[in-house]
This record gives structure tokens, sequence and C-alpha cells, in this order.
């Protein structure tokens, strides 16, 4: 039976109590489980691996590959409504799913996700209505396609139009020549080429967006990312430009509004040395740019999550502290030279306003995301001498 929204926490339907569904069982489906039963909801969480961490936390797991067609049914049978905690998850079982059960993000929005094509274009259909655009860019589907780039866009970074994340399926490229080489060794697969521009920062911006049109954003996050891989996330009064902030958070609005989204929605910017502000990607789910709303603000972007799945009010989140983020890397369980190590948590929680989260990964990898820190406070400054000297610490370059 198709589920009517909206999904009260604590509540029985048919019997059974209100159970939200999570297709990825990462961190980012372990802290929406956590803030679904906090709300007194059940859970369920589908992925391929035994050990998820989200899968270890909710009341259910299901072991399966998301194409699963019978994992998918029993998901669909013992959830009232589903969503999905990475955007590569297939959108043909989100489309799927929802056949039967509310299911946010959209699939439609998760394949335009998944497609850096696709998502240049969006951006560029809402920038008239913005004012913030992508940067240049043009598509290569063939080696025709590589003859006919214009030299403006030289040097340039070559992005895999799938499938790219976290720094992977990129490439620097000074000239033709680079650019031919690395489009051969990412085997010739449909790519972006962008120019590359002179960066001062780059930012996020997390919006929650629900079934009835309402949209409420969180603060502007100011990131600073090593290896393609995000290191800090800096949330203060003052931490970007006023000007910056406002068109960020109002070119989100936009990009959610085109998409007539669903559920919560980072979107990431570059801001120029110029001041001007360029839309790099998005992400159809809560963000690592936003980890630090669950120790400094009102509603985490995990309560945003549950409550646009289960269609409840959403009130406008408040950030009550300075926060900035760690992000703990498996590279800190190992020494310089390569042994195991356990990082000094002790000294860490020694230091006034840290918020350690570890994320139930029972093995540590070098890049793999293991954990975040925050340092909370009322002063940027202070906070930010206390995450400088977790820093020094844990052996990471300060910032």
């Amino acid at each position: 039976m198709p589920t009517t929204l909206p999904l009260l926490p604590g509540s029985l339907i048919d019997g059974r109590p209100a159970t939200l569904g999570v297709l990825g069982g990462g961190q980012l489906g372990r802290m929406f489980v956590h803030a679904a039963q906090a709300l007194g909801y059940e859970t369920v969480v589908l992925d391929p691996d035994a050990g998820s961490p989200a899968g270890r936390v909710s009341h259910h797991f299901i072991q399966a590959d998301y194409r699963d067609e019978n994992a998918l049914r029993e998901l669909a049978a013992r959830c009232h409504a589903i969503t999905t905690e990475f955007e590569n998850v297939p959108a043909e079982s989100l489309a799927a799913l929802a056949a039967t059960r509310p299911v946010s993000p959209a699939a439609e929005c998760v394949a335009i996700a998944q497609d850096r094509i696709r998502e240049k274009a969006h951006f560029a259909s809402c920038a008239t209505g913005s004012g913030v655009a992508p940067a240049p860019y043009a598509v290569i589907e063939n080696e025709a396609d590589l003859g006919q780039v214009p030299a403006v866009l030289l040097p340039g970074i070559l992005k895999t139009a799938r499938l790219g994340y976290d720094g992977k399926g990129q490439a620097r490229v000074a000239n033709r020549d680079e650019l031919a080489a690395a489009w051969q060794r990412m085997g010739g697969v449909a790519c972006v080429l962008e120019q590359m521009l002179p960066l001062a920062h780059e930012c996020s911006v997390i919006v929650a967006r629900g079934r009835d049109g309402q949209v409420v954003s969180l603060p502007v996050q100011r990131n600073l990312h090593r290896d393609g891989i995000l290191a800090v996330t800096e949330v203060y009064e003052g931490n970007l430009p006023e000007i910056a902030v406002k068109q960020a958070q109002s070119a989100t609005v936009a990009i959610a509004n085109e998409l007539n989204y669903v559920g919560v929605l980072c979107v990431e910017f570059f801001v120029l040395q110029n001041g001007s502000l360029v839309v790099n990607e998005m992400a159809p789910r809560p963000h690592n740019s936003g980890h630090y709303t669950v120790d400094a603000c009102d509603a985490s972007q995990f309560d945003l999550q549950v409550r646009t799945l289960a269609g409840l009010p959403l009130a406008a989140p408040r950030q009550h502290s300075a926060a900035i983020m760690l992000n703990l890397l498996g590279d800190l369980w190992f020494s310089a030279d390569g042994q195991p190590r356990t990082p000094p948590w002790r000294d860490l929680l020694a230091l006034p306003g840290a918020h350690l989260h570890l994320y139930g990964k029972t093995e540590a990898r070098r890049g793999r995301k293991m954990g975040h820190l925050t340092f909370t406070g009322p002063d940027a400054g202070a906070v930010r001498q206390r995450a400088l000297q977790a820093a020094a610490l844990l052996g990471m370059e300060a910032f």
C-alpha cells in the first residue's frame, strides 16, 4: 500500500512503527540513521558491505547489491519512505522504489548529479536567474570533440562525466597534447573539460527542500581541499565576503527549485580572486562539509534529511556556535614510516570544544574517511586556535 505523508515520529502504520530506509551504508547513512532513530523512527539500510557503518547501527540491514530486485522489494516492504546517502546509487533503483514508496531525492535528480554533462547544462540554465554560472567548459565524447576544444579552455581540468569523486577521474592539462593523452588514459569515455580559473576559496551551501517547495538553508561553509578531498571546513560569521554568501545561497536555492528537488542538497562553488562566484558541482544528499551541523546548529543536515523524507515541517536551522571541522582520513592511523598507530585521542579530547566522530570503520586505509573532528565555541578566533592545535597533534598541515 502506498505511504501517505507526513510520517509522524513514533506513529504506527498498519500496526508497524513508521520506518525510514536508506540506500547506502556509509558514514552519511550512519548519521542519517542516528537522526531518524532520535525521532523514534525505525530504520532499514541496504548495502552490499556486511560491515557497513550504517548497517551496524540500523534496526534492520539488508546486505545486497543496489540493483538486486528481491532486495529492493524487501526494502520497500519494510519501509514507508526511502532516501539515499550517496549519488552513485543506481537511479533506476530509486525509480523502481518510487513506484510504491515516497523516495527523495527523486531518481531524475540523482541521475543529473551522476552525469557532469547534464549537471553543467542544468547549472547553465539556472545562471540567468541566479547570476552564478559554471566555469567555461566543453563536452568531449569522441576524438572529433578534442579538435574542437576552444583554445581559451586551456590550461584546464579534464573530468570524467560519470563516477568521479574525491578528486578521482580528473586530470590537469596544459595543452592539446596533454588533453588528448589524458582523455586516452581515462579510456576515451565522455568527459568535461573546464577552464582553469584563479581561485581564492572554495565554499558550499546545503539546503533542504520539502515536497511543498519550502526551502531552508544552512550557513555557507568555507572549504579547503587537499588532493581533491575535503580537509577543513570553517563556518562562522565573516568566513567569506557577505556578497559571496548571499550569491551562493541564492544560486543553491535556484538550482534546487529548478529541479523541483525534495531532500537535502549540497552545491559546491569556487570563489575567484576577483570575488565572483562559479558553481562547481552538486551532491544530492548530505555532505562532508556539513558534518559540523551536528555540533554547531540546532538542526543538523541529517535532521533536515529526515524531515524532508518524512514530510515534516522545515524550521530554519540556526547556527549557535562558530565551528571548524577537520576531516580525519586513514592516513592519520599510520606513522611517518608507515607503521600502524592510534591517533592521540586523549590529547585531542582535552582541547575545549572538541567533538570527535568516528564512523565505525574497522580498517584504516590511506585516503579513507574514518571520522571527523569538530571544534565549536562562541569565538571564531579561539575555535581556530584549538583546531590548529589539533592539526599539529595529528600531524596535519596547518591551514
